[in-house]
């Protein structure tokens, strides 16, 4: 199986559904801090071109806040094709995920209780 049909498996999004309407990018809270825009991902991963987001800061620069899929009017769902495609990375990388045992050492009182459930989301695969 290629990347792309992987991301298409784990996500479990059509990206080809993608309008480039941009409403996802318009709401993400990163989009300053990104060098490829939650739209522009969809882009690159139905292009194949997953090495030029494993080199990109966009796949971690993305907060998993969902805003893009409230947004998105086609249901392509951009924050979880990101998140598919940062699992991926960090399967290349052989890296391992969190365990849930592991988080509450990480954490501190001011933590807050949507980070974890981000980070759980994000790492326990």
């Amino acid at each position: 199986m290629n990347k792309v049909e992987e991301i298409k498996t784990i996500s479990g999004v059509n990206p080809l559904k993608c309008m480039k309407c941009g409403k996802c990018s318009a709401s993400c809270p990163s989009f300053n801090e990104m060098d490829i825009k939650p739209h522009q991902f969809v882009t690159y991963v139905i292009n194949d071109d997953v090495e030029a987001l494993a080199n990109s800061k966009s796949a971690w620069k993305c907060l998993s806040c969902f805003a893009c899929i409230e947004r998105c009017p086609r249901d392509v769902k951009p924050g979880k094709v990101i998140d598919a495609a940062r699992q991926i990375l960090i399967r290349q990388r052989g890296q391992e995920g969190l365990s849930a045992d592991e988080i509450p050492a990480l954490l501190d009182e001011e933590t807050p209780q949507q980070l974890l459930m981000s980070a759980f989301r994000k790492y326990r695969r």
